[in-house]
Formats: structure tokens, C-alpha cells, sequence
């Protein structure tokens, strides 16, 4: 009696599955029924998703802007669009992120002089500033008073023949900026560099009075960095088309009058009448 029967029945399961627990406690909170995604998926870090500072809708909002391709727009505007929070809360979240390092927003002027902001989304802030200083290379050593190296300006228009009085009123419209603008204040050295941009639209039949207008018409209202590179661009990207080709008309020529015999000498001489030669008219002109 006091052996094992291997063939009776198993007890019975309790209906109460915290009893059935392998370790004697209740089973509690979430459980995962996850399966392998192979396509159209997102890597989020837990340090993002389990953020202890960062608001539950910065979180999501941050999953949202991992998740999109590059050059979606994820302005205030659009994301307000998007989701049914308002500009306001969504502001507030962006806020969060950048402040934490989750985003990067900078403006920046694009090549029509626009002022865009530019948006950087990381999904492990503080990499950058790692491998930055893991691989910045020592900065050169210069002397205590050698200047720092100058940006070049960018190439401006040719004229076909820089005749230097055209140069010297170019460098006279360049000069005059700073009365339109004062943030226009050129130095000697900017200024050889624009005038024969500026020579060239003059020989286009341009007027000085014109080429200073379309130079000084619809800057930006935020201090100008590099007025000099602006006006370069302007010169460039909007050089006028060369005049039309107007041909010189071609002199009349004078007719050719028919022969004539003279009435005195019988010489052939051309006149449209008939009479004298030039030889026998000349004395009879001067005997009357």
C-alpha cells in the first residue's frame, strides 16, 4: 500500500489560476503576445519609452517622429493637423524633447534667402557629442594676432568687356547700398569682388538706379550676417537676359542717275534732266 501507482489520475486543476502559479503568487499586470515584425516597424529605446521625465505625449510624439521617412514635415502646424492634440500641447511636448535631447531644431537660410527650421530627431542623445570628441582633431595653432581665415564670397557675373568707367560706376551703385540699407555697409575688398557682377547687369541696359532697386527690394527683417554673400547671390540668381539684338538699318544708297549729252560739249555726264555738264555749267554759272 505504501508504493506508488503510476496509473492513477492526475489531482485536479483549481479553476483559480493564481492556485496554479508556479510560485504560489497571483499572476498580475501586463502580459506580451508579441510576434517577429520583418517589415514596416520602428527600433524605439526603452530610455525613451520608459522616460521618467518626459511627458506621455512627448513620448509619443517623439515614436511618431522616429517613425517617419525623411523630409516629412514636423512642424506645430502639421502635427496639429495629425493628431488631435492642440498646437498649443504639442509645442509644449517638442519643447520637452529638445530639451532632453531628442531633437535638434536650428534655422537656416536656404539658397533663395528663405528662413526654414530644420529638424533633427536622435534616438540616443549624447552619441553625437561622444563620437565628436572622440574624433575631433586638434585645431591648428595660430599666432595670438593672425586673423581668423576669411569665408570666400561666391563667383558673380562677368561683364564681356570690363571697361573702367563701367567698373568705377558699379563700384558707385555697390557704395551707395548703405544709404538704402545701413546693414548694406560694404568693405573695400567686398566690393572689388561685386563690381563686375554689378558691370554686368549695367551692360545689359540696365540703369544704376534699377540694378540698386532689384539688390535692396525684399531683404529679410533679421541682421544680415554676410550682406556681401547675399548680394553675390542676388547678382547671380537674378541676372537679367542680355537686350534683344537690334540690327543697324543699312544706308539708302544714292540712285543712279541715267547718261545725258551735253548740250554744249556733247559729253556723257548721269543727271536725271537733261543740259549741261558739270564743266560747262561752272563757267556760265560764274559769268551770271
Amino acid at each position: 500500500m505504501d508504493t506508488e501507482n503510476p496509473s492513477a489520475p492526475a489531482p485536479a486543476q483549481s479553476r483559480i489560476r493564481a492556485k496554479n502559479h508556479p510560485d504560489g503568487r497571483p499572476f498580475a499586470g501586463v502580459s506580451h503576445d508579441h510576434v517577429r515584425l520583418t517589415e514596416n516597424f520602428t527600433v524605439i529605446g526603452n530610455d525613451l519609452a520608459q522616460h521618467k521625465e518626459l511627458s506621455l505625449l512627448a513620448i509619443g510624439l517623439a515614436c511618431y517622429v522616429q517613425s517617419v521617412r525623411p523630409g516629412t514635415a514636423v512642424d506645430i502646424k502639421t502635427l496639429a493637423t495629425r493628431f488631435p492634440e492642440g498646437p498649443t500641447r504639442i509645442a509644449a511636448a517638442l519643447r520637452e524633447l529638445e530639451a532632453h535631447g531628442y531633437l535638434r531644431r536650428t534655422r537656416e537660410r536656404t539658397a533663395t534667402g528663405r528662413i526654414v527650421t530644420r529638424t533633427v530627431s536622435c534616438n540616443s542623445p549624447g552619441h553625437r557629442a561622444a563620437r565628436e570628441t572622440t574624433t575631433r582633431k586638434p585645431a591648428r595653432r595660430t599666432a595670438p594676432d593672425e586673423p581668423a581665415p576669411r569665408k570666400r564670397l561666391p563667383a558673380v557675373p562677368q561683364p564681356s568687356y570690363p571697361a573702367p568707367a563701367l567698373l568705377r560706376t558699379a563700384a558707385d551703385v555697390l557704395t551707395g547700398l548703405r544709404r538704402e540699407d545701413p546693414r548694406l555697409l560694404l568693405s573695400a575688398t567686398d566690393t572689388e569682388h561685386l563690381a563686375p557682377g554689378v558691370a554686368a547687369w549695367l551692360e545689359r541696359d540696365l540703369t544704376p538706379t534699377a540694378v540698386r532697386h532689384a539688390l535692396t527690394a525684399n531683404l529679410p527683417n533679421e541682421p544680415l550676417t554676410r550682406p556681401a554673400a547675399l548680394l553675390a547671390h542676388r547678382l547671380t540668381a537674378q541676372l537679367p537676359p542680355p537686350p534683344p539684338f537690334r540690327p543697324q538699318t543699312p544706308p539708302i544708297p544714292e540712285p543712279r542717275h541715267p547718261f545725258q549729252t551735253c548740250d554744249n560739249c556733247d559729253r556723257a555726264f548721269r543727271s536725271p534732266t537733261p543740259g549741261l555738264c558739270r564743266d560747262c555749267r561752272t563757267p556760265h554759272t560764274t559769268a551770271s
